[in-house]
């Protein structure tokens, strides 16, 4: 996968970008990049960390600049989670507001209407 548009920071061989952790080599295709949402999942950080001909100091100071710029979203607690579902604790209700689409036809049908040429 070529290197995303917006480029926060690039090293030898890593760069932090608005996708996450991507290779600088794109002979690579993508295989090693690491999106935003797994920043945090250290069993993936640590397997990528881990492959043959990965500059670890490049990776580390990528990571650590990816997980200042993207930081973790906080978990939400199961004890609340469990309290909502039982309805102890009421949930606000998102709901999207559509705009009602109304189709209308003014005058006459649009096959019965002369049709318009622009003469030279």
């Amino acid at each position: 996968m070529a290197l995303h548009r917006d480029i926060f920071w690039v090293g030898r061989q890593w760069a932090v970008t608005a996708a996450g952790i991507q290779a600088v080599d794109q002979r690579l295709r993508g295989v090693l990049d690491i999106e935003i949402a797994r920043l945090w999942d250290d069993d993936l950080v640590q397997s990528r960390r881990a492959k043959p001909g990965v500059n670890a100091a490049d990776f580390d100071k990528a990571l650590t600049m990816a997980r200042e710029r993207f930081p973790q979203a906080p978990e939400a607690n199961p004890f609340v989670a469990q309290l909502e579902a039982l309805g102890v604790i009421e949930a606000p209700v998102a709901a999207p507001v559509l705009p009602l689409m109304k189709l209308r036809a003014e005058g006459r049908l649009a096959r019965f209407m002369p049709q318009w040429r622009i003469r030279r």
